[in-house]
């Protein structure tokens, strides 16, 4: 059989289509259904990947994330470079990712298959997917945390029942669990009606937030007497030399690893696009140029919160609470409540519903693996994780350690090892002579690299300090790549280009 990419590939024959999905007669029901088959239609712009980063930056933990930059000590302008350097490392790292799943019209899990193998792929998934149970978790709080502060802005005589203390259940007061509730509800009613919906919505996201983050910004400037009155470098200490790039290096390693989790499974959006051209257009205007505004606009506010309130405010939800201006405070924490549904979605739940389905294909639907991810989501009691920075920070770590390496062994068996090329009917097929069959479905190569470079990672994590720590992504995305790339001659030769 001759290696094709999907441009080469005609989809003929008997078949059904379900959705945008196309299964053909013949693909194993093991490994497929309508939601991971090839797409028959992939009409995303350049302006849907745009408005998909933009939900994806627009967010509490975005804003927080980018905010805390400026307080490393560094002058403002160190930080706005460090910040685009490491955008423009996350732009390249998506569009390489990118590129198989737009090619072949599959998500991520399956695209996964031409690495590690028909059913060893079921190993990047359930990670990628138990990773994204436990942010969708955590986002969801910080969404529900929106919706506690609307409350109590509304009816102050609530707040009783937002303390644990005097209302509280398993770590969580009374009005949390009930905004927790409705933020799960909502979530899950725009995730139900699918892929178009989520786009729509993803799509009223992003600029949405930009509208209130203007305005919080000119307000609280306003409120400042003007922009005399606002220092935008919010560090204690002006860096200069190796001293200055040593902190910057840790703020790019920050932003990389920020993004990493969506970064990975981005092929499950960029399966939608309808050519790369429009992919790698989207992603420009979503990380580089998207990027810099809103950490400007993010400088700005926080800067602003310390003549008006008197100390650094970070968080935006914080922010918009303490404003005189009843209607405007609840506006802003509305905006914020939706911008995380709108990350919680792209980020948090897209990616499990595709890897849970991976598992059990005829089994498990796209809506049913989304919705395994939103239970799992309550039972870790995210509310509990977040409360504790140090359990916080090894979990970053951690991740980024088991991230890295399945990054890692990708890129290097895409480009390096198979050029490019891809077997599109051999992704769904169990037949020994199939190209991604390898040992019984596996690549014993693919897994065990993984394996080692993930332990060298939780390694690192744990037996080293916090600034070592931070690097667990790259560390472990360049050692399996390495590994991955010297090991290649022990790959069965009738799948290597």
């Amino acid at each position: 059989m001759t290696e094709v990419t999907r441009a080469e590939v005609e989809l003929s024959g008997p078949s059904h289509a379900a959705g945008d999905g196309l299964v053909k007669q013949g693909y194993h029901p093991r490994l497929t259904n309508s939601d991971l088959a090839p797409l028959k239609r992939q009409n995303w712009s350049s302006y849907n990947f745009f408005a998909f980063w933009m939900s994806d930056v627009h967010s509490v933990g975005g804003y927080v994330t980018a905010g805390s930059l400026f307080a490393l000590g560094l002058a403002a302008w160190q930080v706005l470079v460090a910040l685009l350097v490491g955008i423009v490392i996350v732009y390249f790292l998506c569009n390489l990712v990118a590129r198989p799943s737009q090619a072949t019209g599959v998500p991520y899990p399956v695209a996964s298959r031409v690495a590690f193998g028909v059913v060893g792929a079921n190993v990047p998934a359930v990670v990628r997917g138990l990773i994204a149970v436990a942010w969708y978790g955590i986002q969801t709080y910080l969404a529900s945390n929106a919706l506690v502060l609307f409350a109590l802005k509304v009816n102050p005589a609530w707040g009783p029942y937002a303390e644990v203390a005097q209302h509280g259940f398993l770590g969580l007061s009374t009005l949390g669990w009930i905004a927790f509730g409705v933020m799960w509800v909502l979530q899950a009613l725009v995730f139900w009606r699918g892929m178009e919906a989520i786009r729509k919505f993803i799509d009223f996201c992003g600029p949405a937030v930009y509208v209130v983050m203007f305005a919080l910004a000119a307000y609280l400037v306003t409120e400042a007497g003007g922009f005399s009155n606002v220092s935008l470098n919010l560090g204690s200490v002006d860096h200069t030399g190796l001293g200055a790039l040593g902190v910057m290096v840790s703020a790019v390693a920050l932003v990389v690893s920020y993004f990493s989790g969506p970064m990975l499974n981005y092929g499950d959006f960029a399966r939608y696009g309808r050519t790369m051209a429009a992919v790698r257009k989207g992603n420009f205007l979503g990380l580089p140029v998207n990027f810099l505004v809103f950490a400007v606009l993010c400088v700005v506010t926080a800067s602003a919160t310390v003549p008006v309130y008197g100390e650094l405010v970070t968080d935006p939800v914080d922010t918009v609470y303490r404003l005189d201006n009843t209607t405007i405070a609840v506006l802003g924490c509305l905006t914020f409540m939706i911008a995380t549904i709108g990350i919680n979605i792209v980020a948090n739940f897209v990616s499990p519903a595709f890897d849970f389905s991976h598992v059990a294909p005829q089994r498990i639907s796209w809506r049913m693996g989304g919705m395994i991810a939103a239970v799992g989501s309550v039972l870790i009691t995210p509310w509990n994780l977040y409360n504790s920075p140090e359990t916080i920070h090894y979990t970053l770590d951690t991740l980024g350690a088991f991230i890295g390496p399945l990054y890692g062994v990708l890129i290097a068996d895409y480009y390096v090892v198979k050029k490019q090329l891809v077997r599109v009917d051999d992704l769904f097929t169990m037949d020994p002579a199939g190209a991604y069959h390898y040992r019984k479905g596996w690549n014993p190569v693919a897994v065990g690299v993984t394996a080692v470079a993930a332990l060298v990672g939780i390694c690192i994590v744990f037996f080293t300090n916090a600034t070592a720590a931070s690097f667990s992504w790259f560390i472990g995305a360049g050692l399996a790549f390495g590994l991955y790339v010297a090991l290649k001659n022990s790959i069965p030769a009738s799948v290597r280009a």
